[in-house]
């Protein structure tokens, strides 16, 4: 059983508010990993938290509370085959 649970969150950010929800975010002790990114997003990052209701309380009390974030949408990851180039067994 993982001990943690990681979660690829995509953000919708208004442009003007790009800089401060980068930078809030990079705050963010759950967040591992910020991006800004081309495509559909203008925001990927990494977070890493103790279970899914930890997960929902970041997002809800924290992501979501940051001036310029319009949406999110999230993938939790069930499963790692491969990290930092190198496979991942159990």
């Amino acid at each position: 059983m993982p001990k943690e649970v990681r979660v690829f969150l995509n953000l919708f950010v208004e442009s003007k508010e790009l800089e401060n929800v980068t930078q809030s975010l990079v705050k963010l002790p759950e967040v591992t990993d910020v991006y800004e990114v081309t495509g559909e997003y203008d925001v990927v990052c990494m977070l890493k938290v103790e279970s899914i209701l930890a997960f929902r309380n970041v997002l809800k009390d924290k992501v979501l509370k940051i001036n310029g974030v319009r949406s999110t949408v999230s993938s939790v990851v069930l499963y790692e085959h491969k990290r930092e180039g190198k496979s991942v067994a159990e």
